[in-house]
């Protein structure tokens, strides 16, 4: 029972912290935009962060150590510090996102302009993350941001066209008035927002925290292969409310209110509030994950001691380096840049990044000298490398995409 318990507690964290500022902004813009017409990206990108946790969990399971010590160990400390500073910079800029999406989520709750919330955010997500407990942090978000699950009632609640959603999601086309270029931007967003970097960081390092072993390969397992498509689901739902409520008006979302707006038209203003908790929960969650990332990864490749399972002092560089990067991020914030926007840039720049993030753990799966008879097999090898083919073209189309659309306008 005890077991049981852990997997589907792992499965329901998973659900809930599956989803992001960065899943919220996009799946509610290209939904309103692009009807669903672009649900296939978001299928891509779950089953390519599966198969990537998958392997980062795996390795942290059997070698005990986290990704990027791994990472310096086995491809040397300029590839390592290479694939370090192109994860670390997209990681800053969505922990920056994260907090924005706290604020901006607080804000529809308080009327208080989020600017004036963004200090207060990132003070909070500090102290939670050097005092709160990492089985509370990742069970008490990750359970909140169920709450989410309104926009999935919310979208049967409407009662669309079932038949032509089907037909939208299995037949995409670029709607009338946009054109291919556009169209591909919002599917790189879509895909960089699934498989955003940290999320492979945190996994990792979580189960090393944990204290993972062979034995809980299953629990990861279940973990990665249910929850994380199920919270995938969640994205969907998101899209398929803006789909049904905006697209047929022509009407563009550009605001975290427009994202919720679905929810309260059919569910009111009891379903309203769900869906407030959950932005609230999945945003905040999700910058404690990032803010812990940039520690985690940080004190990784220099060697240093790390985790939340350490005392504070005997960590203290672990810390420091994730105050300072809360300071940042929300000094980035303080330029009056749009949340919003940093929110599309950071899963546009994602996608950038990715090759140097999931190229060595695909490497160091592949290594008997750590793992053993746990090595990929064919099934694994075979997805990693049509991924790592995949987010190498989103990666080099990111930029001159971002440029020809202007930031897909």
């Amino acid at each position: 029972m005890k077991k049981l318990f852990a997997v589907a507690l792992g499965i329901l964290t998973a659900i809930g912290g599956f989803v992001d500022i960065g899943d919220l902004v996009a799946n509610g813009l290209v939904g309103a935009r692009f009807g669903f017409s672009l649900a296939w990206v978001v299928i891509v990108g779950i089953i390519g962060i599966c198969v990537f946790a998958e392997m980062s969990g795996r390795v942290a399971a059997v070698s005990g150590r986290a990704t990027f010590d791994l990472i310096r160990e086995r491809l040397g400390p300029r590839v390592g510090l290479l694939s370090l500073a192109a994860s670390m910079a997209v990681t800053l800029l969505t922990l920056a996102a994260e907090i924005g999406g706290v604020a901006l989520a607080l804000e529809l709750v308080t009327s208080v302009n989020p600017y004036l919330w963004m200090p207060v955010v990132g003070a909070t997500v500090w102290i939670v993350l050097w005092r709160v407990r990492f089985s509370v942090l990742e069970n008490v978000f990750g359970l909140a941001g169920l709450a989410l699950i309104v926009f999935a009632v919310a979208l049967w609640q409407l009662g669309p066209d079932w038949s032509a959603l089907w037909e939208s999601a299995s037949h995409p086309a670029v709607p009338e008035g946009e054109t291919l270029p556009v169209y591909f931007y919002y599917a790189i967003a879509l895909f960089g927002a699934a498989m955003t970097p940290y999320e492979v960081f945190f996994f990792s390092s979580g189960g090393v925290e944990e204290g993972w072993s062979e034995k809980d390969l299953g629990v990861m397992r279940a973990n990665v292969f249910i929850g994380f498509p199920l919270g995938g689901l969640l994205s969907l739902a998101i899209a398929g409310v803006a789909a049904v409520v905006y697209f047929p008006q022509g009407i563009q979302v550009d605001s975290l209110s427009q994202v919720g707006l679905p929810v309260g038209i059919a569910l009111g203003k009891l379903g309203l509030a769900f869906a407030l908790l959950g932005f609230f929960a999945a945003t905040f969650g999700a910058a404690c994950e990032t803010g812990l990332s940039v520690g985690y990864s940080i004190a990784q490749y220099l060697g240093w001691q790390w985790g939340k399972f350490v005392e504070p002092l005997r960590a203290a560089r672990f810390h420091t380096v994730i105050l300072v990067s809360t300071i940042v991020a929300v000094g980035m914030l303080l330029t009056t840049a749009d949340p919003i926007m940093l929110t599309e840039y950071s899963i546009v720049f994602s996608a950038v990044a990715l090759p140097l993030t999931y190229f060595p753990i695909l490497v160091v799966a592949n290594d008997r000298t750590y793992m053993g008879k746990h090595v990929n097999g064919r099934l694994a090898n075979t997805l990693g490398t049509v991924y790592l083919f995949v987010v190498v073209v989103a990666s080099v189309a990111a930029v001159p995409l971002m440029i020809l659309t202007r930031a897909g306008q």
